[in-house]
């Protein structure tokens, strides 16, 4: 809801002004989203008359004006504006002026001719867009006034943010009744009276779905003239309402619906036949709109028709066929109230809203519907001409509004604010609730205006709001709180969080719902959990994995040229059980997914650049897991690389993944490097083992070194087992720390070469017990994988 804020002090004038007033209405609920001046800063701009028009000598498109500006004597000013002619009415900027953007104006000379000012565009003063000519004044606007004051460009526009069950403030009205409520300040609303019947003609009225429409007012005007001009009053309150001015029978209805909240709606009485009838669409109708929409309707549409088509979507937007045009002599003028669960999401399904929907589905006072249509007649007649017709009225069951009973205990216990009944009765008062007292309880009738206003709390709410929320005292809570244990034998959360970001790698939040191709490309998963509303067309679905949102997050981090990314997420994923879950029939693990994209290490002159991949995300894993040890298998996974993809095991059990991006999702998703990543099951990162004493040994360690020749298809991991399984009592660590491939190695080989740590912890080794002890791996490992020690 945007309007000027002169245009609300015309209802009601509080002391408080600026952002003072601003404030007050936010803090009562009426959030004030923006607020701006009409025009910005500038000065010594006044209303000038132009007095004589000659071509300049020196310029075909100048022309060199005599202007009085007030003072007496005329200025001579040099002006290229096509629209420039003797007796209009324009702003001019004196000499010493600073108009917007800082530019001054100094006495000149334009191709030879002495320019004493300038005489300004709507778009030099910075009210509007429009650069075609000069701004043009009023025939009646005083020499001399300051523009500022003459057209109010200090008048402040402000912008309601309204939350959807205040439809009572989408008119200056409205918030007028708030003002008056807020400050005690009385409120000066529009008189409206019933306009006199100079004309018979009618138009019968049929309410055929009295539940959507319980209530329809019409009449006809004649004589009118569709070319009258709107008056600049009327189109400067529309402007700053956010409104374009179109014509003047238009403006009048959306004038109307602003001052009032009644939308209004007319029509073209003479492409109109027969009675008005307010009934639901019939299955495949059509109806082209005012929009140049043409829409094929539903059977839940609300349609305001003629005897022979429909001629609007009700509560939304008129046909086409019947609209105002500028040879428009005789309207049809429309009130009405329809229901709101009537007109509710009609438009938004079609892809657009209107003014009159957005009024219509929180709903209208439905108790000023011939109210408005009298105002609106008063105005047509007083603009346009013409004759006005008696009302066509039909009403059928209009809403109950049931009382609703207040306790004041209540109010003190949800407040905690002891407030008197006599301070109750004066906050229901200020905000016209009528209300009656049955003991010590309130029973309050709303008012036809408020929809919002259902259930006690409701009434609480209203009560909170006058009586100002900064004015209810802050207590902090009382409660017995006890210290939850933390075993060893678990690991917090933010400590799982804390080791990934000493690691480099920085947490993101994702959306749990995707995009199908998603779950396909980086889960492979067919059974989707498909949303019944999304958000987005294109988040239509709930992930059961995270690497999606984390490769999309490194997407937008190229796009941005931030070409080195670690990012990490923690959160839930969504499966089907059919053994039913904690939710019936769905399964929500709790996931950990971290990803590496660019180089290994940031720019810097200590190293050379290369990029990350499998070893050094391999090692963060490993930084994560400790003290627990992981064991990783050769496997595969949708999401990764075929070939640079390992099974994370801990106690033989697996809880994850670890590998290279596939590089048919790297190529889809445009990025042009490998990213390298893990996911894991997240309760096996917060469950830990509880530490166990051990002796240090006070005896000297023992190194070795071991390189064998095995087969190349001999994976690493079966020789480790091997090993660990069988090595003699004193080998304490066994190490890979080289491979090798190449000259001086057999084809279909590779070397290995491990550090061996021995130590015993009672006495110091021997060389004879250093040496038996690696002459049994090695002769193990002869017999076991046909090693051979590598000299």
């Amino acid at each position: 809801m945007k309007f000027s804020e002169s245009w609300l002090r015309s209802f009601v004038d509080p002391a408080c002004s600026g952002h003072a007033f601003s404030h007050l209405l936010t803090m009562a609920g009426l959030e004030v989203e923006a607020e701006e001046t009409v025009a910005p800063r500038f000065d010594q701009v006044v209303v000038a008359q132009v007095l004589s028009v000659d071509k300049h000598p020196g310029a075909d498109r100048l022309n060199v004006c005599r202007v009085d500006v007030g003072s007496g004597e005329p200025l001579q000013i040099v002006c290229g504006a096509p629209n420039a002619a003797v007796g209009i009415k324009v702003p001019c900027a004196l000499p010493g002026a600073e108009l917007p953007g800082g530019f001054r104006i100094k006495v000149a000379k334009v191709r030879g001719v002495e320019s004493s000012g300038m005489l300004c565009s709507a778009r030099e003063l910075g009210i509007a867009e429009d650069a075609a000519g000069l701004l043009l004044l009023a025939a009646d606007a005083p020499v001399g006034e300051d523009i500022r004051r003459h057209l109010d460009l200090d008048d402040r526009l402000l912008t309601l943010k309204l939350t959807p069950n205040r439809a009572d403030c989408l008119s200056l009205e409205g918030v007028a009744r708030e003002v008056a409520a807020l400050t005690g300040t009385p409120a000066r609303f529009t008189e409206v009276a019933e306009v006199e019947v100079t004309l018979t003609t009618e138009r019968a009225v049929v309410l055929d779905a009295p539940a959507a429409c319980p209530r329809y007012c019409g009449r006809v005007i004649a004589g009118v003239d569709g070319t009258a001009a709107t008056p600049a009053w009327m189109r400067r309150r529309l402007e700053r309402s956010g409104l374009r001015p179109i014509s003047a029978l238009v403006d009048i209805t959306n004038y109307v619906m602003l001052e009032l909240g009644q939308p209004l709606h007319a029509f073209d009485n003479s492409r109109l036949h027969g009675a008005i009838h307010a009934r639901m669409a019939q299955a495949g109708e059509t109806i082209s709109l005012l929009n140049e929409q043409t829409l094929t309707l539903q059977p839940d549409i609300l349609l305001i028709s003629d005897a022979q088509r429909p001629v609007a979507m009700a509560g939304i937007m008129g046909d086409e066929a019947s609209g105002i045009t500028p040879a428009t002599t005789e309207v049809f003028l429309e009130s009405a109230f329809f229901a709101p669960a009537a007109i509710a999401g009609r438009a938004r399904r079609y892809g657009f809203v209107s003014d009159a929907s957005h009024r219509f589905e929180r709903g209208v006072d439905f108790a000023g519907t011939r109210r408005a249509l009298e105002r609106a007649t008063r105005l047509v007649i007083d603009i346009c001409g013409g004759q006005a017709g008696p009302v066509s009225e039909a009403s059928a069951s209009l809403p109950a509004r049931q009382p609703v009973r207040l306790r004041p205990a209540r109010v003190a216990k949800v407040l905690g604010l002891p407030l008197t009944a006599e301070r109750i009765g004066e906050l229901f008062t200020r905000l016209a609730l009528p209300f009656s007292r049955d003991g010590q309880d309130f029973v309050v009738t709303p008012p036809s205006y408020r929809f919002d206003i259902e259930i006690e709390e409701d009434l609480i709410e209203e009560i909170a709001r006058l009586h100002g929320y900064e004015n209810i005292p802050s207590a902090a809570p009382q409660a017995v709180l006890t210290m939850l244990p933390q075993t060893e034998q678990a690991r917090p959360l933010a400590r799982v969080r804390q080791i990934l970001a000493d690691c480099g790698y920085q947490e993101v939040v994702n959306f749990a719902f995707v995009e199908e191709a998603w779950e396909a490309d980086f889960a492979g998963n067919a059974q989707l959990i498909r949303l019944a509303n999304p958000i987005a067309s294109h988040l239509s679905v709930m992930r059961s994995s995270l690497i999606g949102g984390l490769v999309a997050n490194v997407a937008t981090n190229l796009k941005r040229r931030q070409n080195r990314v670690r990012v990490f997420e923690t959160g839930r994923c969504f499966f089907r059980d059919p053994q039913g879950g904690p939710v019936a029939g769905f399964h929500q693990p709790w996931k950990l997914t971290a990803l590496a994209y660019g180089t290994a290490l940031p720019e810097q002159w200590g190293g050379a650049a290369r990029q990350v991949d499998f070893f050094d995300l391999k090692g963060d894993l490993e930084t994560l897991l400790a003290p627990l040890v992981a064991r990783f298998e050769k496997a595969e996974h949708p999401a990764l690389h075929p070939g640079r993809c390992a099974r994370v095991l801990v106690a033989g059990k697996g809880i994850g993944f670890v590998g290279e991006l596939h590089p048919q999702w790297q190529q889809k998703y445009e990025l042009p490097l490998p990213a390298v990543l893990f996911e894991l099951d997240l309760e096996a990162l917060t469950t830990a083992t509880l530490p166990h004493y051990a002796e240090v040994s006070r005896q000297p360690i023992v190194i070795r070194d071991m390189a064998l020749v095995v087969d190349q298809a001999l994976e690493l991991q079966q020789l480790i087992d091997a090993l660990s399984a069988n090595r003699p009592t004193i080998v304490r660590d066994v190490r890979l720390f080289d491979v090798y491939a190449g000259r001086g190695v057999e084809a279909g080989k590779k070397s290995l070469a491990f550090r061996i740590v021995m130590q015993d912890t009672q006495k110091t080794l021997l060389e004879v017990e250093v040496e038996a002890a690696m002459q049994q791996m090695v002769a193990y490992l002869e017999d076991t994988f046909a090693a051979q020690l590598r000299v």
